[in-house]
């Protein structure tokens, strides 16, 4: 039998997403007890402090908070401690949850140590930046019976759940050429992006087109077999060199074409928080199919009489309902809803069903869930890391395409042209 049990999370790693989305929807979780305590380990101390001080989190979750690492009532602002996240992983009891939230390239020697020190782990996305890592976690999480999944939040939106629904009872025909769209805002350039997502490191298709790719595979279940990426290489504010647009085209096992578009340029005064969208152009027998997610604007529009000081602020606003945001539901505080948060509980509802004294069992349930493809793991999903293994090998290759072999021995390649 399963025991049921609560667990502890530690969060590694302080930056925007765990500000917006990680932390309060583990504080909501926390409030319903599927969660003890949280902590939150950050390189530094400024982060940490910039969290406890949120005015919007204290005003949802009355009297909650993290453990931070290292103290913000100790350590001096100025000073690093790299190594602290690996002490904080190391001084938790066996099978807790690990939340990695990290820049991509740290995601694998973080998730592994993790693993290794017998947690269950949950990361931001993409698990890592190749193939054979993601395999390595696979192995390594299947032999301990841990829990390993990635937080792909659209994977929560209902509209993909829809949309899947439809395409794979045959309403929709079948997926022929797509075009999908995420363009985050210009600030994004003076956060600490700057320091992480630069050339040698990553990219905005690395980054972000991820989500559409695997949005795809979501709802059609097909792969993705070549793809070629172009970026544009632009200078931060700091002088480091990033990939700052990048145009990407994904080529799938039926023959199907999808463009992805990303980039930091969405402006800061535009009036929705950045630019989004899906379209997807079917076709059956007798006529064509089409799905579109427009994602950016739902509907609603405001004209504030104040704005806050957040880079993004601004009078008019055209505010999404369906990523995350805290309302009133009754009760103490505020409520997260959304499929941001969906998503984390989805992924913290994964580590509940996997855990089990008995080794076999746990086992036994990560295939369960590997098998149904909701959660996404690294047996069901590491066509995901190929995807990004490959973007790589053609962004730093002027767009060159790079083909996808699956079959006993994954793995990717620059696509070969006959001279005849």
């Amino acid at each position: 039998m399963q025991k049921e049990k609560s667990f502890d999370v530690a969060v590694i790693g302080g930056g925007m997403i765990t500000e917006m989305q990680i932390l309060p929807s583990l504080y909501h979780l926390q409030r319903l007890q599927r969660i003890n305590e949280i902590s939150v380990c950050a390189l530094n101390t400024p982060p940490l402090k910039r969290l406890a001080e949120n005015e919007e989190l204290k005003k949802a979750f009355p009297g909650q908070t993290f453990r931070s690492y290292p103290d913000i009532h100790k350590g001096a602002a100025d000073k690093n401690f790299p190594d602290l996240k690996n002490e904080v992983i190391a001084a938790l009891e066996p099978r807790q949850i690990v939340f990695v939230a990290l820049p991509d390239q740290m995601h694998y020697e973080t998730i592994k140590f993790a693993l290794q020190h017998d947690q269950h782990v949950i990361s931001v996305k993409p698990l890592t930046l190749s193939y054979e890592q993601a395999q390595e976690i696979e192995q390594l999480a299947y032999e301990k019976g841990l829990f390993v999944g990635t937080e792909y939040h659209k994977r929560f939106d209902d509209r993909v759940g829809i949309a899947r629904l439809k395409y794979r009872n045959g309403d929709l025909g079948e997926f022929r050429v797509g075009y999908a769209t995420l363009i985050e805002p210009w600030y994004y350039r003076d956060s600490n992006f700057q320091n992480w997502c630069t050339v040698e490191n990553s990219d905005m298709f690395s980054y972000i087109g991820c989500h559409y790719v695997d949005q795809v595979h979501m709802i059609t279940g097909l792969l993705p077999v070549r793809v070629s990426v172009y970026g544009t290489r632009e200078k931060y504010p700091n002088g480091n060199e990033g990939f700052l647009w990048t145009n990407a085209r994904v080529i799938w096992e039926n023959g199907a074409s999808l463009t992805v578009i990303n980039g930091m340029g969405y402006p800061n005064v535009g009036p929705g928080g950045n630019s989004q969208g899906l379209w997807m152009f079917t076709q059956g027998e007798n006529d064509g199919g089409l799905i579109f997610h427009d994602d950016q604007y739902r509907g609603l529009k405001h004209s504030y009489i104040t704005k806050g000081d957040h880079p993004g602020d601004t009078y008019y606003n055209e505010p999404s309902p369906d990523y995350f945001k805290l309302i009133e539901r009754g009760g103490e505080g505020l409520t997260p809803v959304g499929y941001g948060y969906r998503s984390i509980e989805g992924l913290v509802q994964g580590v509940h069903r996997v855990d089990d004294d008995a080794l076999e069992q746990r086992q036994k349930t990560i295939k369960i869930i590997d098998e149904e493809g909701i959660l996404a793991t690294p047996a069901n999903s590491s066509f995901n890391e190929l995807v990004v293994e490959a973007g790589r090998m053609s962004i730093m290759n002027n767009g060159r395409e790079v083909e996808i072999e699956y079959g006993n021995k994954p793995g990717v390649h620059f696509k070969e042209y006959r001279s005849d």
